[in-house]
């Protein structure tokens, strides 16, 4: 058995909340730090892959999640003038496997609600240094906290935190960002699919079927637009009225689910970061989520790779009674497999949010093709579902896990 540790998270988003619920139940007193006033979701809807569904699996939450998310199997996307640019259906790699769309807030509160020490979050209170030898922590008050024997940045993309472990090898703002709000699904024809519609790569409307929330049994789906991070205040300026018949042009079916928008408060901003880091952890501190490794959300990978973050810290503190051995262990584990998304992000967000109209005429002539050729469509289904392990490797999904999410009375285990 492993040492009782004591154990700062900084940051409650999805890394935070998920290593506040096993690290808790493995008997570490865990103590989480969170900036806002009031801790809540931040964003309107993901794609759960099956990589992160078989973390939340391990933590008895699937049957809940499953319940309130909805199953996507198809992620599809075309041009105005009808050209499929891409076509991918989990059932290719494994017709058992699926992807769940859900709402940040259904997520934020399973989470929550699993958590069996919530007066262990401390709210309100803005973490600026840390202390990575003694495991201290100091707050933007002047106050000190600590020491730890451990202390986790979970800070997010945004992260202040992540300089401290002095391995920052890129961490910049990408210039593309979105728009996004949740609308009812009522009549939309496909609910198990996410859909997308491209105009070169300078426009690109998105819906994805995101199910229900606790307390909140209407279906819904999480809108977005592709957006320059420089261009939200000439976008609010034009007038939503412009915009609507601009989406009205490009995509009717779209258009007809924005009934309900009406003013652009409706629509939140969201902006992007990408961050490398050539080491994830220093003395007593170590990082987590998007902290470690911000990137595009082009493949969708965040909150999953925020998952297997979680799991896989808790599993290297099991095996190690050292903590520098369990940190290696941890950061060599992940590392390995967030590397190859790294990569993939970096070089596929030109062709989905830039100027670059040649790119794009690429894309829309070549990709599907790609697709389909036998090595190019699984390698594409890997890296969509999570399971891509560097160049040629796979990581496997256990039986146990597969079989829950193919029982077609899962979700009623809630």
């Amino acid at each position: 058995m492993s040492p009782r540790r004591t154990i700062a998270i900084v940051g409650y988003g999805t890394a935070g909340q998920a290593l506040a619920v096993l690290l808790s139940r493995d008997h570490h007193d865990v103590h989480v730090f969170e900036r806002a006033v009031a801790p809540g979701p931040v964003g309107a809807g993901f794609l759960l892959q099956p990589t992160g569904l078989e973390v939340l699996w391990r933590m008895e939450l699937l049957p809940q999640v499953l319940h309130h998310g909805a199953a996507v199997r198809r992620l599809y996307g075309d041009t105005p003038c009808g050209r499929t640019v891409m076509e991918m259906g989990y059932a290719t790699l494994d017709a058992r496997l699926h992807g769940v769309g859900m709402q940040r807030g259904a997520l934020f509160s399973l989470l929550a609600q699993a958590w069996e020490h919530p007066g262990n979050l401390q709210a309100d209170t803005t973490i600026v240094e840390v202390d990575a030898v003694q495991g201290r922590l100091r707050d933007a008050r002047g106050r000190w906290h600590g020491p730890y024997d451990l202390v986790i940045a979970a800070d997010g993309a945004g992260s202040t935190l992540r300089t401290h472990v002095q391995g920052t090898q890129l961490d910049r703002e990408y210039p593309w960002g979105a728009l996004w709000c949740l609308l009812p699904r009522g009549d939309w024809a496909h609910y198990e699919e996410l859909r997308q519609r491209y105009v070169a790569a300078r426009k690109m409307i998105g819906l994805l079927p995101v199910g229900t929330r606790p307390g909140d049994d209407e279906q819904r789906l999480s809108f977005f637009w592709s957006l320059p991070r420089d261009q939200f205040a000439q976008w609010e300026r034009d007038g939503l009225q412009r915009w609507l018949e601009e989406i009205a042009t490009l995509w009717p079916q779209a258009h007809a689910r924005l009934d309900g928008v009406r003013d652009s408060a409706q629509l939140a901003r969201a902006g992007y970061r990408d961050a490398v880091m050539s080491r994830w952890s220093r003395e007593r501190l170590v990082l987590a989520g998007d902290a470690a490794h911000a990137m595009s959300p082009q493949l969708g990978q965040g909150v999953n790779m925020a998952l297997m973050d979680a799991l896989a810290l808790r599993d290297a503190l099991r095996a190690h009674r050292d903590r520098d051995a369990a940190l290696q262990a941890y950061v060599a584990q992940r590392r390995a497999h967030v590397a190859i998304y790294h990569f993939w992000s970096r070089w596929l967000t030109p062709l989905f949010q830039s100027d670059r109209d040649t790119l794009a005429r690429a894309r829309d002539v070549l990709f599907k093709p790609m697709g389909n050729l036998p090595v190019g469509r699984g390698h594409m289904l890997r890296v969509l579902s999570g399971t891509q392990r560097g160049w040629l490797g796979t990581l496997g999904l256990s039986s146990g896990f597969i079989d829950a999410l193919a029982a077609p009375d899962a979700a009623r285990l809630c």
